[in-house]
C-alpha cells in the first residue's frame, strides 16, 4: 500500500456507503478509463470475472469455440468453460512470449474451412509485455473475430504509444494481490463500447430488471466491486506510474547482472513497446550455464526467497488435455520451450536494492562452477 488509499476508504466510511456502488466505484472507473484513454471501465471482483463478462457480452455459449493463449494462468481460460464453450489453445512466439500470429492464422484458416470460426480470441500480455497487436489484430479482422485482450499483467504497459488493454473489443485488468497495483482482489473490464459496459454492470449486479420488486429475466452474477475496495484502487492508481518505474528498475538491475551471461536470455521488449516488467522473466540454458532453473528455484527457496517457473501452458494442464492446440510451427512449440527453461525472479516493488543484490549473489554463485 502507498498510504494514499486510506483517505478514500475513510470517505466511504464517512458516507456510510460500503456496498458495490458509491463514489469510489465511480471514481475508480473514471481513473482507469482516463489513464488508459478509453471510453469506459467497469470494476468487478476479479480479472477472471471481467473475462467471463466479456464472453457473455459476445454471446459465447455451448458449442462455440474461443481461441486463447496457451502460455498463461488458468484464469484466462476457465471462463470459456463457464460458458460451456470449447477453448482452442494457441502457442506463443519468441519475440514477445505471447500469442503467435502465425499459429493464430493457421488455426483461423482451418476453422473457416470447417465453418467453425471462434466467437472470440483471448490474447494475453504475458508478464507485462504487449503481444504483437498489429499482426494479431490484422489476422482477427481478416476473419471478423473479436479480440478480448487479457491485460491482467500489463496495466501501465504501452504498444506503439497506446496503452495495453485497449486494442480489443474488450480489455481486462486485474488488481489481485500480486499485480502491479492491487485492491487486494479485483478487476476491470474496459471498452470503447459504453452500451456494452452498461450491460456488463447489469450482469454483474445479478441482472436485476428495473422494477420495484426483485425481477430477473436472465442469469446474472455477484461480480460488482465494493466501494471500500474501489477506494483502495483509487489510491493505488495515484502511484501506478511510480510502480511501473520501480518494476523496470528491478528488471534493469537483474539485466545488468545477468544480461551478458551466456545461456541466459531475458524476456524481450518488442520495439516500440514499453513493458511494465511486472515480473522479470528469463530463460536459463542448463547446457551452457551449468545450472537449471529448477536448481536456482531450489537454492533460493533454501534462503527463504521465492521464485517460480514460467506459467505451465494450458495445453499441458490435465484440465485441458483433450483440447486442440496449435504450436507456433509444426514440431516447434515455443510455450513448451519457455516452460522447460523459463524462470521468474522476485520482482516486488517493495524489494530493497540490498534484497535484490542478495538474490543476484545467490544465483551468481550457482553460475560459477
Amino acid at each position: 500500500m502507498s498510504g494514499n488509499e486510506q483517505k478514500y476508504i475513510q470517505e466511504a466510511f464517512d458516507l456510510n456507503w460500503i456496498a458495490p456502488l458509491g463514489n469510489n466505484v465511480d471514481g475508480f472507473e473514471r481513473d482507469i478509463a482516463e489513464y488508459n484513454s478509453i471510453k469506459d471501465a467497469a470494476v468487478v471482483v476479479s480479472g477472471t470475472s471481467a473475462i467471463h463478462l466479456a464472453l457473455r457480452l459476445l454471446k459465447v455459449g455451448a458449442k462455440d469455440t474461443v481461441f486463447c493463449s496457451s502460455l498463461t494462468f488458468v484464469a484466462t481460460a476457465n471462463p470459456i468453460i463457464y460458458q460451456g464453450a470449447t477453448p482452442v489453445l494457441i502457442d506463443s512466439e519468441i519475440d514477445t512470449w505471447n500469442m503467435s500470429p502465425v499459429a493464430l492464422e493457421r488455426a483461423l484458416r482451418e476453422a473457416e474451412n470447417n465453418d467453425n470460426l471462434p466467437k472470440a480470441v483471448i490474447i494475453v500480455n504475458l508478464y507485462g509485455q504487449s503481444s504483437k497487436m498489429d499482426e494479431l489484430t490484422a489476422v482477427c479482422e481478416k476473419y471478423s473475430v473479436p479480440i478480448i485482450e487479457d491485460a491482467a499483467e500489463s496495466l501501465g504497459s504501452t504498444y506503439k504509444g497506446k496503452k495495453s488493454g485497449t486494442f480489443g473489443k474488450y480489455g481486462v485488468f486485474s488488481f489481485n494481490g500480486n499485480k502491479i497495483i492491487t485492491t487486494s482482489g479485483g478487476g476491470a473490464l474496459v471498452s470503447d463500447d459504453e452500451e456494452a459496459l452498461k450491460k456488463a454492470r447489469f450482469l454483474a449486479t445479478q441482472a436485476r430488471d428495473p422494477a420495484v420488486h426483485y425481477q430477473h429475466s436472465e442469469v446474472g452474477y455477484n461480480y460488482r466491486m465494493s466501494n471500500i475496495v474501489a477506494g483502495i484502487g483509487r489510491g493505488q492508481m495515484e502511484v501506478l506510474d511510480e510502480r511501473v518505474a520501480q518494476k523496470r528498475a528491478v528488471f534493469e538491475r537483474y539485466y545488468k547482472a545477468f544480461g551478458n551471461v551466456e545461456g541466459i536470455e531475458f524476456q524481450p521488449e518488442l520495439e516500440e513497446t514499453m513493458s511494465n516488467r511486472w515480473l522479470t522473466a528469463l530463460i536459463i540454458d542448463p547446457k551452457v550455464t551449468g545450472v537449471s532453473h529448477h536448481e536456482i528455484i531450489g537454492r533460493l527457496a533454501e534462503n527463504n526467497i521465492e521464485a517460480r517457473p514460467v506459467w505451465k501452458p494450458m495445453h499441458l494442464q490435465p484440465l485441458f488435455k483433450d483440447v486442440k492446440y496449435y504450436p507456433h510451427e509444426e514440431g516447434n512449440s515455443v510455450s513448451d520451450y519457455l516452460f522447460d527453461y523459463g524462470l521468474c525472479l522476485p520482482s516486488g516493488t517493495n524489494m530493497t536494492v540490498e534484497e535484490q543484490e542478495r538474490v543476484i549473489k545467490i544465483i551468481s554463485s550457482l553460475l560459477v562452477k
